[in-house]
């Protein structure tokens, strides 16, 4: 193999990886590919020989393949497979050269990473790629974060495999240290919640309403030309449509066994809101949700004990109404994930620009949507908004959509049709917009049984205890 012949290296080389790989030579880069497997690399290799990739077979190769400042990419499982390449790299990298972990790593191992490259020669990024297979090959949406000399040395390479709206490359700098993993682990939180709502959204029409697969398509597929365009909805029209294999006379949706899987975002978001003390219940619902589904054998058990006399249609309610509850509920999900944005930049430095990610997110990413620009327009307003539901134009969707929100939720609770993240969006709303709740009982107790304090209302701030039993009854 020749020296410094190449201008970038994938290191990584599973379908992201692979197809990432190929994304590169086909904007014109010069490729050197890794794999611990070499048999894996080599049969990249012979798939595509239209990529002219230079196979390298351990990390020495890798750092002689490419020209200086070197840019790596490593696409390996997060955790430790991605401590195991930097130990590799470390004492072969030099002044500047760039490595950037485009795997799904927690952003607090990302902490971990940069303070250890903030200590050698080498310059490391923490990226976020979101697209799936497909995305990683044809353009992703791509959330680099860390050092912002080591983004202006990717960045060219990193704009011309991104998707492209007419905004530009969806690819942007998110901020520093862990920035990027953080942006992306979010947008992974608010996927959960869009395809928990879909989902709910979908047996509320069939189940509820009782229309046919067909039937369920064509909603979703009307949908799809309206406020709630997106890939998800797209898509979800067409797994309607698609006959089982097995069993033509059925669709394959009715095949697959009720058990979701996940791989652990989901329940970082929530746990990253909980230290940071953001309320995201439309997001925690959905991971939930999951939860319960990995438990079908209790399922199974409890439904058998208590029976479908529970479960009844769906009455007074449209599929009209359940699509402005969902996008109702769509809004409050951003709106918490956007939050945790907001929070997580503020408190550990970030930087990250609001509109910029919601600019990324239009192409190429899962929860890619039509409904991006507005979110994007929100942030971009003079003065920015504190909140999304409360930017102007969500605030009137909010307010049009509320009756048919209300009339959906107390519809599907009456008839036994589970909504978590319907309903915890509802509650949700129903508390953002309540002045004062029920928090002053709360705290009465707190101060009662542990003698917390409380701040009365003329005196806010000012924290007082009470000795409870002395105003009791004699």
């Amino acid at each position: 193999m020749s020296r410094s012949v190449c201008n970038i290296a994938v290191m990584g080389l599973g379908v992201m990886g692979a197809n990432l790989a190929r994304n590169f030579a086909g904007r014109g880069h010069r490729v050197a590919i890794f794999n611990r497997t070499t048999e894996v690399a080599r049969g990249l290799v012979e798939r595509h020989p239209e990529a002219h990739f230079t196979l390298c077979e351990d990390a020495a190769s890798v750092v002689t393949s490419l020209e200086r400042p070197r840019q790596i990419v490593l696409m390996v499982p997060a955790g430790p497979a991605v401590d195991s390449m930097l130990d590799l790299l470390d004492p072969l990298l030099e002044q500047d050269d760039v490595v950037i972990d485009a795997g799904n790593s927690l952003y607090s191992d990302t902490d971990a990473r940069a303070k250890r490259a903030a200590g050698a020669s080498w310059r490391f990024l923490g990226m976020g790629v979101s697209g799936g297979s497909d995305g990683a090959l044809r353009g992703p949406s791509i959330m680099p974060g860390g050092d912002e000399e080591a983004w202006r040395q990717i960045r060219p390479a990193l704009e011309s495999v991104a998707a492209v709206t007419d905004s530009g490359p969806c690819v942007t700098y998110c901020g520093r240290g862990s920035a990027g993993h953080f942006v992306k682990m979010v947008h992974n939180g608010i996927e959960y919640g869009d395809m928990q709502l879909i989902a709910e959204a979908a047996v509320l029409l069939r189940r509820g309403l009782g229309l046919s697969a067909d039937a369920v398509a064509d909603v979703f597929a009307a949908w799809n030309v309206g406020g709630l365009e997106s890939y998800l909805i797209e898509i979800t029209a067409e797994i309607f449509r698609t006959r089982d294999p097995e069993n033509p006379e059925a669709i394959l949706l009715d095949a697959i066994l009720d058990r979701a899987g996940q791989k652990g975002t989901g329940r970082w978001t929530v746990k990253a809101a909980l230290d940071a003390g953001v309320a995201i219940p439309t997001i925690g619902a959905a991971v939930e949700a999951r939860v319960m589904s990995a438990q079908r054998d209790r399922r199974v058990e409890a439904e058998a004990c208590f029976g479908e006399r529970s479960k009844a249609s769906l009455t007074g309610v449209s599929s009209e109404d359940v699509g402005a509850a969902l996008y109702a509920a769509k809004i409050a999900s951003y709106t918490q994930g956007f939050d945790l944005l907001a929070r997580a930049s503020e408190e550990r430095g970030y930087g990250t620009d609001l509109a910029e990610v919601a600019r990324i997110w239009k192409a190429g990413c899962i929860i890619r949507a039509r409904f991006l620009d507005r979110v994007r327009a929100a942030f971009n307003e003079e003065g920015g908004t504190s909140l999304l539901a409360l930017a102007p134009d969500f605030r009137e969707d909010l307010i049009e959509c509320l009756p048919s929100w209300r009339c959906l939720v107390a519809g599907a609770m009456s008839a036994g049709l589970a909504i978590p993240g319907l309903a915890a969006s509802l509650s949700w709303f129903d508390t953002l917009t309540t002045s004062r709740g029920s928090a002053n009982l709360i705290q009465a107790q707190r101060d009662y049984f542990g003698s917390h304090t409380y701040e009365r209302v003329d005196r806010p701030d000012h924290f007082v205890h009470t000795d409870w039993g002395v105003f009791g009854d004699d």
